[in-house]
């Protein structure tokens, strides 16, 4: 089954089981993804579907660090039932030993010696690994071991 219609087939079983976090959630990620479908005017690939996910995410996990900024931490706890919901159409996180590795392979694969390359080495890693990378960890240990 491809990602698409795990969406939609798991939006159509929040809806009768009233799960009204869920049915939010993937309802603005169903529309999300169709926005992307207009931009491009073709179907979504899994992989660009993965792309809509981890940014909906991104959009979330700012969310929960400005309302907890603002003292208000009951959005801050609806933001992170809506993260957690999308983190199951995610793949599984790498580890900070993963994620070190893929970036000294993208670093040695493209021969990168300086921050200038830093954009490039991003690139790769976050392709070789859609929806797996943190993108504030990956861009910390991307920069320090290119200072370096």
């Amino acid at each position: 089954m491809g990602l698409q219609a795990r969406i939609e087939s798991d939006f159509v079983a929040a809806y009768k089981a009233k799960e009204s976090v869920k049915v939010a959630v993937l309802r603005m990620l169903k529309t999300a993804i169709k926005n992307r479908q207009v931009e491009l005017c073709r179907p979504l690939e899994d992989g660009e579907i993965l792309d809509v996910i981890a940014k909906q995410v991104k959009q979330r996990r700012e969310s929960i660090e400005q309302f907890n900024a603002g003292h208000r931490p009951d959005l801050a706890e609806k933001e992170a039932a809506e993260l957690e919901q999308l983190a199951d159409y995610l793949p599984k996180a790498l580890s900070d030993e993963e994620l070190a590795a893929a970036v000294d392979t993208a670093i040695a694969a493209l021969g990168a010696s300086g921050l200038k390359d830093m954009g490039r080495v991003m690139q790769a890693v976050t392709e070789a690994h859609k929806g797996q990378v943190d993108g504030k960890k990956a861009s910390a240990l991307v920069r320090g071991r290119l200072s370096a």
